[in-house]
């Protein structure tokens, strides 16, 4: 008795293993009903943020200081017209590793740092594996869905940066960072729960590179030109503090992959 009672339980114990084995090695999306959802890839979890849609005046408005006007001017109304999901914080090495099976930053030492050197031809690279493992629709953030995120959707206060009047409170850059990359989520977060949407790395988005039009838009992602130049938001960790701002736009060669470049994922809910 003694010994098939031992049987069953050793038994139950390697299926229960089993189990645990099998459902960590998946890669899925749960989304869940206080706003949140979560990407999980072999044990490797991603927490995305449900921001509704709404409009918004992107580009410099009145709270802004150390305005470059070819950039982020002509400040214009954006409708957003579907809810949408932003990561929390920057995609990490930890699961950028577990979706493509390497790691490309030059910069490692742990886990909870963001990916960097990668390219945004890299970046759609990495999201076609991810939707081909969960069959689900992730992408690259518009540049108006990132900036309406920053700006803490309509929670939004109105500050220079993201989540606060201070740079040093929510952003690593060139006077904090100590030279070098830092783990996500480890500053302030935004009226919305977002992190680091100012400094630590430069954050691809899905927009090709143009000047703003004066006139009112409604989901603008405009396809790049012959020079695949894709815009690049909130700057990096040895970027100034203008960089870091919500409404500074910079852009890059889809083929660039520096050391202070690295991105967010999004998906339509």
């Amino acid at each position: 008795m003694v010994n098939r009672k031992l049987f069953y339980c050793a038994a139950a114990f390697l299926s229960a293993c089993m189990f645990v084995s099998c459902s960590s090695d998946k890669t899925e999306f749960e989304t869940q009903k206080d706003g949140k959802a979560v990407l999980s890839s072999k044990g490797v979890d991603y927490e995305m943020i449900l921001v509704e849609a709404g409009t918004f005046k992107i580009g410099a408005t009145a709270e802004m200081q150390m305005v470059t006007p070819s950039e982020e001017q002509p400040s214009h109304d954006v409708t957003i017209t579907k809810d949408y999901y932003l990561g929390k914080t920057e995609v990490t090495q930890e699961l950028w590793e577990s979706v493509m099976g390497s790691n490309p930053s030059a910069i490692k030492g742990g886990k909870n740092l963001p990916v960097i050197n990668v390219s945004w031809d890299d970046c759609q690279a990495f999201v076609k594996k991810l939707n081909e493992l969960t069959g689900k629709q992730f992408r690259l953030p518009t540049e108006a869905e990132w900036e309406y995120a920053a700006r803490g959707a309509k929670k939004g206060k109105s500050l220079q940066f993201c989540g606060s009047i201070y740079v040093d409170h929510v952003a690593w850059y060139k006077s904090n960072s100590r030279g070098t990359l830092n783990p996500v989520g480890a500053m302030d977060k935004n009226e919305m729960g977002f992190y680091d949407m100012g400094g630590n790395v430069w954050e691809w988005c899905q927009d090709g590179h143009f000047t703003y039009p004066a006139e009112a838009q409604k989901d603008p992602c405009p396809e790049a030109d012959s020079t695949r130049t894709y815009v690049i938001r909130g700057g990096g960790w040895n970027s100034g503090q203008s960089d870091c701002r919500y409404t500074s736009r910079s852009s890059s060669s889809a083929t660039s992959n520096n050391a202070d470049r690295g991105f967010r994922l999004a998906i339509t809910k």
